[in-house]
Parts: C-alpha cells; structure tokens; sequence
C-alpha cells in the first residue's frame, strides 16, 4: 500500500509555486498525489512534479473526507480555499479530528480556529528544486530563484508515520 496524499488548492500554479518541491519529494519517496484544482488550466506543471490533476468541484461535490478514494494519510490545502469554501473547511476539521490524517496548510493567513498546526518547513531536495523550477516555467510562472525551503503549517498526529519530511520551522 502507497500513501498517499491530496492537495486542494485554487490554481496550478499556486500549488507548483508554494508546494512544488515538497510535492515533488513526495512522489520521489514513494506516495500518490493528487492534486485538486478549482481552474481547469493545463495540468503539465503537474505532471513535471509527479503529481496528478483532479477537479476540485467534482471531489467536493462527493465529500472531503474521501477526495480520490479512502482517507488519504495527508491532506494539505490552500488557506485561500479554506477561507471561502465550507466545505473545504469542513474536510480540514474531519481530517485534525480523525487523528489519522497528516493535515498542512500554506497561504497568506492562518486560520485561527485552527490551533493545532505549527510552522513547519520542508528542506527540498536538489531534484525538487530542478523540477520545481521546470514546472513553473511550463506554468509560465516567474522562476527567478527556487528556495531551499518551503514553509508551511502542519497538525500532524502523533501515529503518522511521514511527519520526518515536515520540520518545525527556523
């Protein structure tokens, strides 16, 4: 059995651009991504990465919980959709009461209601950056300079076995 994780956010490349590399190290350890996106634009980018595409109103519209199947071990998600969509909300609540799901975050604003993520970074690898790199510019994205982190906030329970990629944030 694979892990796998599903990450719903508003854009293809808001995802490639905040979660590319660690997206990318994912798929190179082994785990399924899908990512679900609410513009139906070209899903290259995604593809560079490893991952794959999915349609966000579609997996919705069946229920968080559940996006492309079973649970998923992770779930990360952009806050600009938890802010505007309940039932994006909704499915990030299930999955912190579940203690099962491994749930991160990234954007802008922090939910406050949601005090039991920390910061967390992710240390990409140099074939993250390299693909991170690429599929922002199939993104047409600009890619000026790859960081070697990406930041993030994550509650993850205590039985996850894939917390190690995640750190506490410097």
């Amino acid at each position: 059995m694979r892990y796998r994780l599903d990450v719903v956010a508003p854009s293809v490349v808001e995802v490639v651009t905040c979660a590319g590399g660690w997206l990318f190290d994912r798929v190179m350890a082994g785990w399924d991504v899908t990512v679900l996106v609410a513009d139906n634009c070209d899903d290259r980018p995604l593809q560079i990465l490893g991952a794959e595409a999915a349609n966000l109103e579609t997996a919705l519209a069946s229920g968080l919980s559940g996006l492309t199947g079973p649970r998923p071990h992770a779930l990360a998600v952009a806050t600009e959709l938890y802010d505007r969509d309940a039932r994006v909300r909704q499915g990030v609540r299930q999955a912190l009461e579940s203690g099962q799901t491994e749930v991160t975050l990234w954007g802008d604003t922090w939910p406050a209601e949601l005090d039991r993520v920390d910061s967390v970074e992710h240390r990409l690898s140099v074939a993250a950056r390299a693909f991170k790199a690429q599929a922002l510019a199939a993104a047409s994205a600009p890619v000026d300079r790859i960081a070697f982190t990406e930041t993030f906030r994550s509650g993850t329970p205590a039985c996850c076995p894939v917390a190690a990629d995640l750190v506490p944030a410097s």
